[in-house]
């Protein structure tokens, strides 16, 4: 595993403690304010589609009955913007569906939630949040031949030298934690990196290196919750393949390794 250069445990994962003031495994952490206001709260608050003005999508989206056995974690390949306004946020989301559709050719915004530097979540894909409700998986176009198992968040910014805010890092856990006990996952096994399923640098080195504490920080959010850790066994032919990751991935905003391939049904 790459090493962080980013901030430390401590500082990176204070949302890691629920509003209790419970340690969770892995160490005890100080409860951001944005963090504590929501931990109890099953599904976090968010800008639905309607919210930032999103485009229909040019085909239906694909909605499973079976829910995906991943939660994978992207970074948006874009600066590391100091404008952490709800209006920045909400124009990042425009811009993403604008490119997944206009440059990519693909149906709608390709990821199902979009976090802001700001700690603003967004619907994405169409379909995403009534999918999550009810148990079902809105199928994206964000991790290639992986799509129909995994639910994809990006997060904002490029991660690489730099690790997230705290307010985009409070929002991804409390998001994690939503899903994870919506579909019935157990975080130490469903919450993943781009990079383990495709040869991208995605999420990048930092952000990807803050994964285990995370995973950590949510199976103490779900414990709060009273929710169930999820005990599904995972085909084989589902599991990551951990690629090796490329060193010359060409920079470019909102490209961050592939979204879909051969075996992907839907775009």
């Amino acid at each position: 595993m790459p090493q962080r250069n980013g901030p430390d445990r401590r500082t990176v994962l204070r949302g890691a403690a629920v509003a209790s003031g419970a340690a969770l495994a892995g160490g005890a952490f100080g409860v951001s304010t944005a963090y504590a206001d929501t931990a109890s709260a099953a599904e976090p608050p968010m800008y639905f589609r309607a919210d930032w003005g999103a485009r229909p999508p040019s085909t239906p989206i694909q909605v499973l009955a079976t829910p995906p056995s991943f939660v994978v974690v992207h970074h948006t390949a874009t600066p590391n913007s100091a404008d952490h306004s709800e209006a920045h946020a909400l124009a990042l989301s425009r811009s993403i569906q604008n490119f997944h559709m206009d440059s990519n050719g693909w149906a709608d915004a390709g990821q199902q939630f979009t976090i802001s530097r700001g700690g603003h979540i967004m619907e994405g894909r169409d379909r995403a949040v009534p999918a999550v409700r009810e148990g079902q998986h809105c199928v994206g176009s964000h991790v290639a031949n992986n799509n129909s198992t995994c639910v994809g968040i990006e997060n904002e910014g490029t991660y690489m030298d730099e690790g997230p805010t705290q307010a985009l890092t409070d929002s991804l856990v409390s998001t994690l934690a939503w899903l994870c006990g919506a579909y019935g996952l157990n975080p130490q096994e469903a919450i993943l990196g781009h990079r383990d399923f495709n040869a991208t640098a995605c999420p990048g080195d930092v952000l990807y290196a803050m994964l285990p504490d995370l995973r950590n920080a949510v199976t103490g959010v779900m414990a709060a919750q009273g929710l169930e850790i999820g005990t599904r066994t995972v085909p084989a032919q589902d599991r990551p393949t951990y690629p090796p990751v490329p060193r010359d991935e060409p920079l470019r905003e909102f490209v961050h390794g592939p979204g879909r391939g051969a075996d992907d049904f839907t775009r």
